[in-house]
């Protein structure tokens, strides 16, 4: 099996070299700002979803993105891979890898401390079902909407003990981790992804907090993932691949945890990584209070990051719309780190020796996403950078001018196709909210729609990308294989996106009878009628 992967994935790498050879032997002298940019990323898209394995195939989209970028040149192929698309992922993003990295270490130490299994000991007394497992977790994961990141990483290591002990397979708990982060995030006006959207606005009558804030109730697909996913929770279905992952874990108890010895229990951490069972080593109160500081310093390093940057003035709204997260989640974490050790040797519930010993266990532990992280960094620096596709869609969008009632949901569309292509929410949503406030004009009634649409496709398309950084960090933070992730969880965000298409239908439609008034009612029913004639199909298979 593996050596079918390895030969598909060399046939694929080889017949793309051929044809863009070709293409550019004929007489295209660069492939930048043409459809072909979206090539490198579609590429490792696919081959990720066909080999079912991520390093090859995203290594394999950034190298041809460099020998595209450089004219089909072996000599500048090689330069471009080196330093404008690994050397630029590791340099520009070095940020968040810290993060990643001091993230495991304090993970490490709350395994290490016993406060892990105190707090998994609480939630079995406490969390009787598997329903209210998932709802906990999702819970968590809206209440943690300052950064996407940290939401995944945070959610998936504090939950992963309760939704264990309830026999939910590891796929599903990084949906409910995925399908909440960047959602949630996206509908904060205090949050990263608030700061991000107010950078890309110039308006001469709204500030970019003020029109995130009013685009807001026309983020369709937000919205309804949070329907989706209290619907799935209540009525306990599930369907496509998802399913066979569940009913695994319910008659056999694999849960399907990435790297785990198959001879030790996937219900409970290990002796190695909790400690010994004593009875006066953690307890719940240590993992809480670890979980707040990090939580507290991380905010207090985003708003500080945003205020320096203002010079000191500005609220905490105008702070968060300057932050830098790449800057500020590192700070707070750092000092947070420090101070849930020196926390933990003063509780006596680890010893230095032990706190050092948790410094490489947990860089160990994020190897796997940074490495998948720098590759899918590498890749949006060729597609982005390099091959400007966003030329392409400037193109592409400006012809589509004359579909006046249309153009909400085909601007959702092309949202979900670049942000699929080149896995990221923020470059989606920084090319197209100034085209699409070309094609709106701030007196358009469809203004706030057109710009919501955006949002809500940039979402959707980075919630299905394999090389997004967001799926990749639930990934990470559920431990479970990436891919099955991706194709486990591709069916439910499909759903939703199909949904959604409607509600922007509607909403172009009715816009002079408020858009969100009628769309979001409609959206819901259709998100509970479709779960329920789901239920009905997937009881019918059963029952045949």
């Amino acid at each position: 099996m593996k050596k079918n992967k390895i030969l598909i994935a060399a046939i694929v790498f080889v017949a793309v070299i051929a044809l863009v050879s070709i293409v550019h032997a004929t007489g295209t002298d660069s492939f930048a700002g043409t459809g072909w940019a979206l090539l490198p990323a579609l590429v490792a898209i696919g081959l990720a979803l066909i080999t079912k394995e991520a390093y090859s195939s995203l290594f394999i989209g950034v190298l041809l993105g460099a020998f595209m970028a450089a004219e089909c040149s072996v000599t500048g192929t090689i330069d471009t891979l080196t330093v404008d698309a690994l050397t630029a992922a590791v340099a520009d993003n070095a940020g968040i890898y810290i993060f990643l990295v001091i993230l495991g270490i304090i993970v490490a130490l709350i395994n290490k401390s016993g406060a892990s299994r105190a707090f998994g000991t609480w939630a079995q007394k406490h969390i009787k079902t598997k329903a209210g497992a998932l709802m906990a977790t999702f819970v968590l994961g809206v209440l943690i909407f300052i950064d996407d990141y940290f939401n995944c990483l945070t959610v998936g290591s504090v939950m992963s003990p309760i939704t264990d002990s309830k026999k939910v397979s590891r796929v599903k708990l990084a949906y409910i981790i995925d399908a909440t982060a960047a959602p949630v995030c996206m509908i904060a006006p205090v949050s990263s992804w608030a700061a991000a959207v107010s950078g890309c606005v110039e308006s001469e009558n709204y500030s970019g907090i003020e029109l995130f804030v009013r685009a807001i109730p026309f983020n369709f697909y937000s919205i309804l993932t949070f329907v989706f996913i209290i619907g799935i929770v209540l009525l306990g279905i599930d369907y496509g691949k998802m399913s066979g992952f569940e009913i695994k874990a319910q008659e056999t108890g694999d849960l399907s945890i990435l790297d785990v010895d198959p001879n030790k229990d996937h219900n409970r951490r290990d002796v190695e990584e909790n400690g010994p069972e004593k009875p006066g080593r953690g307890k719940i109160i240590d993992l809480v209070l670890a979980i707040l500081i990090l939580i507290g310093l991380c905010i207090w390093g985003l708003v500080r990051n945003g205020y320096q940057t203002l010079g000191g003035e500005g609220s905490i709204i105008d702070a968060f719309s300057e932050t830098d997260s790449y800057v500020g989640l590192p700070w707070g974490s750092i000092v947070a780190l420090v101070l849930i050790i020196i926390y933990m040797l003063i509780r006596r519930i680890v010893t230095f020796e032990e706190a050092m010993e948790c410094v490489p266990k947990g860089f160990m532990a994020m190897v796997p996403a940074i490495t998948i992280l720098v590759l899918a960094q590498s890749l949006k620096n060729m597609t982005n950078g390099a091959l400007s596709a966003a030329t392409f869609v400037q193109d592409l969008m400006s012809n589509a001018q004359g579909l006046t009632w249309l153009l909400p949901a085909i601007i959702f569309v092309v949202a979900c196709i670049i942000a699929f292509a080149t896995g990221t929410s923020w470059a989606t949503f920084g090319i197209l909210i100034p085209i699409v406030s070309v094609i709106f004009p701030e007196t358009s009634s469809l203004f706030f729609v057109g710009i919501s649409a955006c949002l809500a496709g940039a979402v959707c398309g980075d919630h299905c990308s394999p090389i997004s950084d967001t799926t990749i960090m639930s990934s990470a933070g559920a431990q479970c294989n990436h891919i099955d992730h991706v194709s486990t969880q591709l069916p439910y965000a499909i759903s939703v996106a199909g949904i959604s298409f409607v509600t922007y239908l509607l909403a172009g439609l009715f816009d002079k009878f408020g858009a969100a008034w009628i769309s979001i009612p409609v959206g819901i029913i259709l998100t509970v009628v479709f779960l329920f004639v789901v239920k009905s199909m997937v009881k019918s298979k059963k029952t045949a």
